[in-house]
């Protein structure tokens, strides 16, 4: 794990992290909501970080000015933000959904599943890291399940290595 000091604010990076380096797969919607927000980023939050340190700069001393600290961290916290996006939107391939096979289970692609344990039947959608909500039944491509669930055909039973045990599912559908 690295340590860095950006404008007195302490962030650790793992060298693991899959957002530096690694392709992300994503949908052409998720990529194009990402680059509004960066837009949004540049274009409204950081003209109003650098208006409030330049507000608490004419406070005063700003050895003990809690108001401008305050600010720069704010900024600090804001361009670390803004990094991460722009390496995750450089590191984006669209998943063009009319190329998708769904005889198997991949990317962009819903899939029933039963937990052949509590027969369970749920449907997620595999997506990209940065698409990945439980709530919205949408499951990471890298998740333990996601990665147990990739390439396996409609009838064929997935083991999932959970911390748990293994759980098993069989695929009941496949569909966009």
């Amino acid at each position: 794990m690295q340590r860095r000091i950006i404008c007195g604010v302490v962030f650790f990076f793992s060298f693991k992290t899959r957002y530096m380096s690694d392709t992300m797969y994503v949908s052409k919607t998720a990529f194009e909501k990402m680059q509004q927000e960066l837009k949004h980023m540049k274009s409204v939050e950081r003209p109003a970080a650098s208006r409030a340190i330049a507000e608490a700069r004419e406070k005063g001393d700003l050895k003990e000015n809690a108001e401008y600290d305050s600010a720069k961290e704010a900024q600090g916290m804001l361009e670390a933000r803004m990094a991460l996006l722009e390496s995750q939107i450089a590191n984006s391939r669209i998943v063009d959904e009319s190329e998708i096979d769904i005889s198997k289970v991949s990317i962009l692609t819903r899939v029933t599943i039963t937990n052949m344990t509590s027969k369970k039947t749920v449907t997620y959608q595999i997506v990209g890291e940065a698409e990945a909500d439980l709530k919205a039944n949408k499951i990471s491509v890298s998740s333990p399940i996601g990665q147990g669930l990739i390439g396996k055909q409609k009838g064929e039973v997935a083991e999932v290595k959970a911390p748990n045990g293994i759980l098993k599912f069989k695929i009941e559908e496949i569909s966009l």
